[in-house]
């Protein structure tokens, strides 16, 4: 498609989501075309603020429509696989708020409807790639200067216990926190490694939300084996007393880089009485609609060949891969071998 011709687009869905209309309304090289959200009235409300909007009266509206280019689907987590499915089916490029399904069996019907349309752009909104600080990281990892990794720890510290409380994800049929917010720590674990976990183990509880109407586990936390030997633990904490933030370990032969509530540092040397260089990098992107705004751009430009789009959507797959071997693990109370679909 020429770049001068905006894509026209679509957001399913307008909690997070809102902030995926609002990149799209202030991008040159989109045009929101459609909204919709259950609630019709807050779909009518932000559609008035953000101009020549329309309201769908239903997801068929969007899914139907030869015109729409590219979906954006921001719904509750147990949608998304059906939502993916009937985008891929009417040939519509997606961008997917994590996680883009929840399990083998979706990832395997995801695939093949992919496959079928074609392979086309898919991303999934797993934002923490777009922050400053870790696209420093995967340089620094690349260049050598942590020796062989051995280790990595990331920490999901929710801090939003009402949200689990009394929001949408208390209805939500065996809800993971490890999908709905670890997630993006295991992301980070593979994308800035270029390594993939061979086996995983988990526990979990929910001390933290006993006696609520949340009938899941709060904690979770999830050991990985690598074919390399490196170990990695990812925590999702949602029942955390502590602001929402994420915690990130990486150690290596030749350095170890620490990110928590004191900042980012880097320590390059054993020796007691040095001192760790400090890493004043924003941890977060811009927006969560940073990943939005290279995606418009890649799908315009061509700027990924065939087998780049594809590497980047099978990563997307392998996360999730990831993602419910750990929630099979912590029901298994075993160790389970990850299927990569």
């Amino acid at each position: 498609m020429p770049e001068s011709v905006p894509l026209n687009v679509a957001v399913i869905g307008l909690g997070v989501g809102e902030q995926h209309a609002r990149t799209y309304a202030r991008e040159n090289s989109s045009h929101l075309k459609w909204l919709y959200d259950l609630d019709e009235e807050r779909a009518a409300s932000l559609a008035g603020l953000l101009g020549d909007v329309g309201v769908a009266k239903n997801e068929a509206a969007i899914f139907n429509d030869e015109q729409t280019d590219v979906v954006s689907i921001a719904s509750y987590d147990d949608d998304h696989f059906d939502q993916v499915i009937k985008g891929l089916e009417a040939g519509k490029t997606l961008f997917v708020e994590k996680p883009l399904c929840r399990t083998v069996d979706e990832l395997q019907k995801i695939k093949a409807a992919w496959e079928k349309a074609g392979q086309p752009p898919v991303e999934t909104n797993l934002v923490l790639r777009a922050a400053p600080l870790y696209i420093w990281l995967k340089q620094e990892i690349a260049a050598g200067t942590f020796g062989d990794i051995y280790a990595i720890d990331g920490d999901y510290l929710y801090g939003r216990i009402h949200k689990i409380i009394d929001g949408w994800r208390k209805g939500v049929n065996n809800y993971s926190v490890m999908s709905g917010g670890g997630i993006h720590m295991i992301d980070l674990m593979v994308w800035l490694t270029g390594k993939s976990p061979s086996s995983v183990s988990s526990v979990g509880n929910r001390i933290s939300t006993e006696g609520t109407s949340f009938q899941f586990n709060d904690f979770m936390a999830s050991t990985f084996r690598f074919p390399s030997g490196m170990i990695a633990r990812i925590t999702a904490n949602f029942g955390c007393v502590h602001r929402h933030h994420h915690v990130l370990r990486i150690f290596g032969t030749k350095a170890t880089f620490i990110y928590d509530d004191q900042g980012a540092r880097l320590h390059t040397t054993r020796d007691e009485n040095a001192q760790a260089t400090p890493i004043d990098l924003d941890p977060l992107p811009a927006s969560k609609g940073s990943l939005i705004e290279t995606f418009l751009k890649t799908i315009q430009s061509n700027t990924f060949t065939p087998e780049q789009s594809k590497a980047a959507v099978q990563h997307n797959i392998n996360v999730v891969s990831i993602v419910a071997a750990a929630d099979r693990a912590v029901l298994s109370n075993q160790e389970e071998s990850i299927l990569y679909v």
